[in-house]
């Protein structure tokens, strides 16, 4: 049927079969007899491989088969019922093609307790899994046998015999376990096994389900990056440095010149370029090996080891990883535990030089002081009637006392007599300050007259003051200037002159003038130094005839531009 033949896969040709007890057919030869072909794989029943009839589909694994050895029929096997009613299918004609007659060869040949098709079976899962591949090994044998059990065989039996590869018992003339353990009693302590460990399974309580293996990738590691199966890092050091190599090629007697017998230019670029990839290749290794020899990828207790350090002693390990490089990891742990020494001996000797000073001689007061300071440390402000300044509110700091500057005493009302001026129309600095010349020139210039400011105003010393015309403020209409003086206004003695004139004719006192010139030159700031009649009307906040003069001598005197 074909059912049964999509079940059928060709055995390799590693080992061949024990010959049959029973043959049939003129053309039949003993190569043929003896090659078991491998029908399917069941993993986890007793018997491993299946054998399936072609005609009725019924298991004939564990008896008597009938092959068909020509070569018109690939793989068909039929059971002893159908073979001897000679029911055929496909292209099989029992009347001419020669058969063969195989058995179950459950006898023991190299061990008292593995049959000659359980070794088969062996060799054949280790072709087809590997060596290794203990589990599936087991499950290709089948007969309930254990990875362990299998690969303890194995090792035993074929690779610590003396002659090896062969086994101890390989000879074919050896008949002495076949004849100490006949084949039914074989094959009843192999279904009597077989039965106990197939009931063991069944009792046995549920597998717990399979958990997902820790794969080499750098998700299943502390370590970000690392895949603990290669031993690498996803982004190693120098990254790149297989690209420069990764298409160049060399041939046999390539980059040899035949006429002189040295390497051409090319070539020896070439191994420059080698030269270069394998330094980075050693700097990379000597990276690998300070992070395997210091046990840096072991994050957790590395971690857990600094939390028990004080701040201190953190910051000096840190300090000394440096020198990891050059030490192994016995040595460097000493080195730091030496540091770490030092480090409280000297806190030890400046705490005994504190408690010397402070005439402590015995190490008892020495211990109550520490106490005690760390007490008075601890103990917050005093804020009762008796402490001091216990009636100073924390929340209402005192102000400041405002201390006048040496540019208040120059603009004062009386000034001092080296300061005031020998000609009534001469400014008090005139004289020492006609000598200077400018920069730029070898020609003096001569200030400008009035008295001195703040430094907000002060064009005493600027050649070009001397061409601005003097700015005229418009008085509002319907009503008389504010008469101000030191006296009766307070600031009085921060504005110039023309500032003075301005508050006096808008009815402005000086400190809201000074509030409002700050905002106006911080909004002009924040534009480059410009600033729109708009904006400046939103600043100040007073009547729009008021903030437009305001804004006309602010350009007139330069502080801001006009946009």
């Amino acid at each position: 049927m074909d059912s049964g033949n999509s079940r059928k896969r060709k055995r390799s040709s590693l080992a061949t079969a024990l010959p049959s007890d029973h043959e049939s057919g003129e053309e039949s030869s003993s190569s043929d007899m003896g090659v078991i072909k491998r029908k399917n794989i069941v993993k986890g029943n007793e018997g491993g491989l299946k054998y399936i009839c072609d005609v009725c589909s019924a298991d004939i694994t564990s008896t008597v088969r009938i092959r068909c050895a020509s070569p018109a029929c690939s793989d068909y096997d039929l059971c002893v019922p159908c073979f001897s009613k000679g029911d055929t299918s496909r292209d099989h004609d029992p009347r001419t093609h020669p058969f063969s007659v195989i058995e179950q060869h459950s006898i023991p040949i190299y061990t008292r307790d593995w049959g000659a098709d359980e070794e088969l079976l062996l060799l054949e899962g280790l072709e087809v899994y590997g060596l290794g591949s203990w589990s599936d090994v087991a499950d290709h044998v089948g007969g309930f046998r254990t990875k362990e059990e299998v690969c303890d065989h194995y090792i035993k039996t074929y690779i610590e015999s003396s002659k090896f590869p062969l086994p101890e018992n390989a000879d074919p003339k050896d008949l002495s376990l076949v004849e100490e353990i006949p084949r039914e009693k074989f094959q009843a302590r192999k279904k009597r096994r077989i039965e106990e460990r197939k009931e063991a399974a069944k009792s046995a309580p549920p597998a717990t389900p399979r958990q997902k293996p820790t794969a080499s990738v750098p998700a299943c590691h502390e370590v970000q990056g690392y895949m603990p199966g290669r031993l690498e890092f996803e982004v190693e050091h120098h990254n790149e440095a297989e690209e420069a190599v990764q298409s160049m090629q060399f041939e046999p007697g390539d980059g040899i010149d035949p006429r002189t017998g040295k390497l051409d230019a090319e070539m020896e670029l070439k191994l420059l370029v080698m030269n270069i990839y394998n330094a980075r290749l050693n700097s990379r290794a000597d990276r690998k090996r300070v992070i395997f020899e210091h046990e840096l990828l072991q994050y957790r207790r590395n971690t857990n080891l600094d939390k028990k350090r004080t701040k201190e002693e953190r910051d000096l390990n840190n300090k000394a990883k440096p020198f990891a490089r050059m030490m192994n990891h016995q040595d460097f742990e000493a080195f730091t535990e030496n540091l770490e020494y030092e480090h409280n001996l000297r806190q030890a000797i400046s705490q005994l030089q504190d408690w010397r000073r402070m005439r402590i001689g015995d190490l008892k007061s020495g211990e109550k002081y520490e106490q005690e300071k760390q007490i008075r440390a601890q103990r917050p402000a005093p804020t009762g009637i008796l402490d001091r300044s216990g009636g100073v509110r924390a929340s209402k700091p005192i102000p400041p006392v405002e201390i006048p500057s040496a540019a208040t005493n120059l603009i004062a009302p009386e000034l001092p007599e080296r300061f005031k001026p020998s000609h009534p129309h001469q400014s008090p600095l005139a004289e020492p300050l006609s000598s200077v010349s400018h920069p730029s020139s070898n020609a003096a210039f001569t200030p400008t007259k009035g008295p001195l400011t703040n430094g907000n105003t002060n064009t005493a010393a600027t050649p070009s003051s001397q061409l601005k015309p003097k700015y005229s403020v418009p008085t509002l209409n319907g009503t008389t200037p504010l008469k101000l003086s030191h006296e009766n206004t307070t600031d009085f003695h921060l504005l110039t002159k023309e500032e003075r004139d301005l508050c006096s004719a808008l009815r402005i006192k000086p400190k809201p003038y000074l509030v409002m010139k700050e905002g106006l030159i911080k909004e002009a700031m924040k534009t480059g130094g410009g600033l729109k009649r708009k904006s400046a009307k939103e600043v100040c906040k007073v009547d729009a005839s008021k903030s437009t003069r305001i804004f006309d001598f602010f350009v007139h005197s330069g502080w801001i531009q006009k946009v």
